[in-house]
């Protein structure tokens, strides 16, 4: 028999789905349409995760009956060879699940990128990033809703906020938060020398369901004005652009994508539930790195990754030290090697 721990805890799943169940059987759980929608959605998800887990067991099951059987039968030999070979590469896809193992791995997602410095090679190289994210969220199936957008006098983006939806999408992405360093010869240059530009990746879970951050009116100054900037037919003729700003933090956050004032607001909060939640976080590991003596300020300079297209070609990761010279397919959305590389590092930790 099989038998499966650590992270993945079959018992406590089944009891999730219990509970999930319950509350789907309860009177008038559909008159609250995105609530159903979620919890239908974790319920539908819990549900495949059990019954990937109970199939392993079952061909594990299976095997041991097998070899406990084969007394020299070559045929029984080679079907055990096929079989184990189904079972490794199953397991190994549930493996890697059980990597997103953080309180919200299994949540949406909301990216942001920030031009940094670099001027407009910096603006462009924020573009290129929203191109890879976008790339890669299409390969694996997750849905992308662009929040807010403001683009660069000359070219690019300056910033672009990204909701993301998708099972897992949080737990792919987290990996992508920090700085990103692009170093080639400029196209905006003349002289086509080599340019360095930084751009900031921040990304945060979709808490639109999460009561864990509570906000309370009184900590809300809420601006409504016009739309600006590329949008929809009617994006600058009503007051439907929301800015949030959160009192006690100073955070500020702002949505204009949809047409509907209501909308922006609701999408705004979801935003800055997320911006608190890491907020709170930081002041927690800052405490503690405190006590401990090893307090550091964060500074801009320290990339996350670097792309280098000239002189050479090559993408590092400097905290899991993973590499590769092939920075046409990671531009073009292929990252499934960093994020594997630094779930790994955080699982060994």
């Amino acid at each position: 028999m099989l038998e499966v721990g650590g992270y993945f805890d079959l018992d406590g799943l089944g009891q999730k789905i219990g509970k999930l169940e319950q509350e789907i059987a309860q009177p008038g759980f559909w008159n609250d349409q995105e609530n159903a929608q979620t919890v239908s959605r974790q319920y539908e998800n819990s549900k495949s995760d059990l019954n990937s887990w109970q199939f392993l067991k079952t061909e594990v099951d299976d095997l041991s009956q097998l070899i406990e059987a084969i007394d020299g039968d070559l045929e029984l030999v080679h079907e055990i060879e096929e079989k184990l070979g189904a079972i490794e590469k199953e397991f190994n896809q549930l493996e890697f699940q059980v990597m997103f193992a953080g309180p919200y791995d299994k949540e949406g997602a909301v990216l942001s990128i920030h031009a940094g410095t670099g001027g407009v090679d910096a603006q462009d190289w924020s573009e290129i990033l929203l191109r890879m994210y976008t790339r890669f969220c299409q390969i694996h199936d997750f849905d992308v809703k662009i929040i807010e957008r403001t683009m660069g006098n000359e070219a690019g983006i300056k910033n672009v906020v990204l909701e993301i939806s998708g099972r897992h999408a949080y737990g792919w992405l987290k990996s992508e938060n920090g700085v990103h360093r692009l170093v080639r010869i400029s196209p905006f240059d003349s002289e086509k020398m080599r340019h360095t530009s930084f751009a900031l990746v921040e990304v945060l879970p979709d808490l639109e369901t999460n009561n864990e951050i509570e906000i309370k009116d009184d900590d809300l100054r809420i601006d409504v004005m016009r739309a600006g900037g590329h949008g929809g037919q009617s994006v600058n003729t009503t007051d439907s652009a929301v800015r949030m700003t959160h009192l006690p933090t100073g955070i500020v956050v702002k949505c204009q994508n949809e047409r509907s004032q209501m909308q922006n607001r609701k999408t705004a909060l979801k935003v800055l539930k997320g911006k608190l939640l890491k907020y709170y976080s930081k002041q927690e590991d800052d405490k503690i790195k405190e006590i401990k003596g090893e307090y550091q300020q964060a500074e801009w300079g320290s990339q996350a990754r670097s792309y280098v297209m000239q002189p050479y070609q090559l993408v590092k990761d400097h905290r899991t030290e993973y590499e590769t010279a092939e920075i046409t397919k990671v531009l073009d959305g292929d990252l499934d090697g960093f994020v594997e590389e630094y779930l790994r590092s955080k699982a060994k930790k």
